[in-house]
């Protein structure tokens, strides 16, 4: 195989047969799941042509200090990670392609890290995980594709997982080029991508040029606590997207969704889910992208809430990078059922900055970095959280 593809490699892709799963268009297009980012999004992880078949390997493992300030926060050492195979397979004016993707961050315990004011999943079937990022499932992807052309700029394509990630917001957080390198997972999660890993997707969709258009049928329910079992349910819930890449720096989409239950301890809660997202591939650095993501739940019972990300992150040489996170988002999960503020909406805004320095060693990146974070809120927390508390991570990185 070969190594890491950057953005000035790219020229390349076509004659490499490097073409999407869904579509004849470059695969630097493509992300998480059937998402698009920019086509000037340079291509990540190792990969290799073998006859008809094209091979791709992307993986990262932390190992992270996590201090969370304030009365409510914790201080934990653990480890983030994430490894990911692809193969795609070029038919008869068709082409078939296999996703899989696995995770040991349930070695870090069902209660995940220290995050404070994130909020979603529970780590026994009982309580609700609170300031805590709950642990993602060992398998996240297991997918099979296929893509047939109607023309050479148009075509259908079935994607089919379990798990898998539906037609629903922007690219899943870890997969986000504006986001690839900050170990923290966004307080918006539960707003914009929180449905990549569920367990049953069947999509469907029609590419056209720039322009892409696909509907879901899911199980929108969240993963459960027992993170290394493999989960089954009905596709209950739905969504749809549109996506468009404007010239080769800008992705745009718009979608939503309906979750059938999607919280374990509130089973009797639909949620309707909207999202609109823009991400920038600045031709400039050695690469630079940013995102613009508006998430809003309307829950069939309760508060409705809107989530607001941007974040950016510029390598300014194959070696440096810095990356950097604002978030706005109303939170009314902050507090157990028998709190006298349970079921309040609290606007919560949440700024990070971080840095990592790599070296390169053959195949593989090895970093060292760090973040800090700090909030403001309303003042009816102060009792719980302190007064503007900070935040940090230490973490050490190895990526493909």
């Amino acid at each position: 195989m070969q190594g890491q593809q950057t953005g000035a490699a790219q020229a390349d892709d076509t004659d490499l047969g490097m073409a999407g799963l869904y579509g004849q268009y470059d695969m630097t297009r493509e992300s998480s799941g059937t998402s698009w980012q920019p086509d000037a999004s340079p291509m990540a992880g190792v990969h290799s042509m073998r006859g008809p078949w094209m091979l791709m390997a992307e993986g990262f493992a932390n190992l992270i200090y996590d201090d969370q300030g304030g009365p409510r926060g914790a201080v934990q050492t653990f480890s983030t990670s994430m490894f990911m195979v692809m193969a795609r397979r070029q038919l008869q004016s068709a082409a078939f392609g296999v996703r899989l993707m696995i995770s040991g961050d349930p070695l870090m315990g069902r209660e995940g890290y220290p995050e404070l004011f994130q909020s979603g999943e529970t780590a026994n079937g009982i309580t609700p995980l609170i300031d805590r990022q709950h642990p993602h499932d060992l398998l996240m992807e297991a997918a099979l594709t296929y893509s047939y052309d109607l023309t050479r700029l148009s075509s259908l394509f079935l994607y089919a997982g379990l798990p898998g990630e539906p037609a629903l917001g922007p690219p899943a957080f870890m997969h986000r080029l504006s986001s690839t390198d900050n170990p923290e997972a966004p307080l918006t999660h539960h707003w914009l991508d929180s449905t990549h890993v569920s367990w049953g997707v069947v999509t469907g969709g029609y590419v056209l040029g720039a322009l892409k258009l696909e509907a879901s049928a899911f199980n929108g329910r969240e993963p459960d606590q027992n993170h290394y079992t493999i989960e089954s349910g009905h596709l209950d819930s739905y969504a749809a997207r549109i996506s468009y890449n404007l010239g080769s720096d800008w992705s745009l989409q718009a979608s939503s969704g309906h979750l059938v239950s999607p919280e374990q301890l509130q089973p009797g809660i639909n949620v309707q889910r909207t999202t609109a997202s823009v991400s920038y591939q600045a031709p400039l650095l050695y690469s630079w992208q940013t995102t613009l993501a508006f998430g809003r739940n309307v829950p069939s019972a309760g508060l409705s809430s809107n989530g607001w990300l941007l974040e950016s992150e510029a390598r300014l040489n194959p070696l440096n990078t810095l990356f950097a996170r604002i978030e706005r988002v109303a939170k009314d999960e902050l507090f157990l059922p028998d709190a006298p503020l349970y079921g309040r909406n609290f606007t919560i805004n949440a700024v990070s900055v971080g840095y990592i320095r790599d070296i390169e060693v053959h195949l593989v990146r090895l970093g060292l970095g760090g973040l800090v974070s700090t909030y403001s809120y309303p003042q009816t927390l102060n009792a719980s959280y302190g007064y503007r508390p900070t935040s940090f991570m230490l973490f050490a990185r190895v990526r493909l």
